[in-house]
């Protein structure tokens, strides 16, 4: 028996004539201070989320690939990657054959360990998507996969996110509910309410010591 059946079973035996607690959780109580009309949703992500630096912008969702290419032309950025296997991705290719010149696109398609040190030192910016945002803190709720990496949000200097309007809720339990994570959690979540951003030197603030420096999010409106 291994040191984990151990383990579990000594903990089934301790709860032997035990009787469950019933489950009288009060969700008002980490719901109700936040909440919006809908109307108000994204005006106050966006406020809370560009008083720490990062920069929004809303279009329909045919636009958002041209504004990509605009915000890297724009910063003199020479290439982007993103993830093939995604809706957001294979639309972003489409756009990239029209598109000339452009940047290059690069591709999230090989384990970390090929391409390590091009994917640390030499990417310049990544797209990804969201599964939505929380207006009461301002945030962007990331659930990587293997076709959107955890890293694609982490290493490049520019992290470009896709917030559909329609999935911005008003607390992350609401997100939760609506969205029944209950069914299946994901392996890592991610909360990400602003660039990179750090004080431990001298309590100066700098950017981007533990992550993107920079942090545009595309708020995608229905056509």
């Amino acid at each position: 028996m291994s040191a984990r059946s151990n383990i579990l079973n000594k903990l089934r035996a301790g709860l032997a004539g035990t009787t469950p607690r019933p489950d009288d959780f009060n969700e008002g109580l980490v719901t109700r201070p936040w909440q919006y009309a809908p109307e108000d949703r994204i005006a106050r992500l966006r406020s809370l989320m560009e008083a720490v630096h990062t920069e929004i912008h809303q279009l329909t969702t045919e636009e958002w690939p041209a504004r990509v290419q605009e915000l890297l032309e724009s910063r003199g950025l020479k290439n982007v990657l993103y993830a093939p296997g995604t809706e957001h991705g294979k639309q972003l290719a489409e756009h990239w054959q029209r598109a000339e010149p452009r940047p290059e696109l690069l591709v999230y398609d090989r384990p970390i360990e090929e391409w390590k040190e091009e994917l640390f030192w030499q990417v310049d910016a990544s797209v990804t998507g969201t599964v939505g945002g929380i207006a009461a803190t301002g945030s962007l709720v990331l659930w990587p996969d293997r076709h959107d990496p955890r890293l694609m949000s982490l290493l490049p200097p520019l992290h470009i996110a896709l917030l559909k309007a329609s999935e911005v809720e008003d607390n992350l339990y609401g997100m939760m509910q609506k969205q029944n994570w209950s069914a299946g959690l994901p392996t890592n979540l991610l909360l990400v309410s602003g660039p990179s951003k750090t004080a431990d030197i001298e309590q100066v603030l700098a950017y981007g010591a533990h992550g993107p420096k920079e942090l545009v999010v595309l708020i995608l409106e229905d056509a």
